[in-house]
């Protein structure tokens, strides 16, 4: 049997490169899936490179916009009858510069994304997971959530707050019988690490990634597939006695 037999999730930042992977391994362990993003023409896209038939819609909607994230799960409901697993995954990582140089609304930004976007959809969802008996959320830090990085102050700052919330919503949820996790991925071969090299090194983002590569036990930066499988250990049972975990998907970047 599918490890996602009968389940409904909704994954959030869905168009983002792990949220697409993680998509794929849904559809193909027997979810039926809501795609959320702000860009209807990124989400269509998505969905037709999907082989998810009437196991999969979508539903724009900004990750900090309550009323747009409420209106997310109640189509969710609405179409497949429930609500199982949520994999709060929408993120920024902002501007890369010295922290005092950025701006109080490029800091802003960045929380309303990476902390307002996931607590918003924590809560809209606990509500539903309750009347299906359980569930499994998932959230996307970071190893910046961990350990601080130079220049990705607002970033960082935001990482560490998911796991934060994370571990309290965990507490909070347990007697319900909803899991409450995080996957805090390293390096991934995605837009947004090379939006942070380029923002770093501009004039030689190549050489970035080897100092980033030489920093990684296994020599190599991660992929999203490798990722979308993490958490698709989280969404299912197998992951039944885990709950206000932060699991680092790093390549032993972390393990110094």
């Amino acid at each position: 049997m599918a490890r996602l037999s009968g389940k409904v999730a909704i994954i959030s930042g869905a168009t983002g490169g792990i949220g697409g992977a993680t998509a794929k391994r849904f559809l193909e362990e027997g979810a039926s899936v809501m795609l959320v993003g702000r860009s209807a023409e990124k989400l269509a896209a998505l969905v037709s490179s999907l082989d998810g038939g009437d196991r999969i819609q979508s539903f724009v909607a900004a990750a900090n916009d309550e009323a747009a994230v409420k209106a997310s799960v109640a189509a969710t409901i609405d179409t497949f009858g429930g609500l199982d697993i949520l994999f709060a995954n929408a993120g920024t990582e902002g501007h890369t510069k010295p922290l005092d140089q950025l701006t109080i609304d490029e800091f802003n930004e960045v929380q309303q994304t990476n902390v307002v976007g996931v607590w918003l959809a924590f809560k809209h969802c606990v509500s539903a997971m309750k009347k299906r008996g359980g569930g499994s959320i998932i959230a996307t830090s970071s190893i910046a959530g961990l350990i601080g990085f130079p220049g990705l102050a607002a970033y960082s700052a935001s990482k560490h707050a998911v796991c934060g919330l994370v571990k309290s919503a965990a507490l909070e949820l347990a007697t319900s019988n909803i899991r409450v996790n995080a996957v805090a991925p390293g390096p991934i071969d995605n837009r947004m690490i090379h939006s942070i090299e380029n923002q770093m090194a501009p004039d030689d983002a190549a050489n970035l990634r080897k100092q980033f590569e030489g920093m990684i036990a296994m020599g190599r930066y991660g992929v999203n597939e490798e990722v979308a499988n993490l958490i698709l250990f989280l969404a299912s049972d197998e992951s039944s006695y885990t709950t206000g975990s932060i699991y680092p998907i790093d390549g032993g970047f972390t393990a110094v």
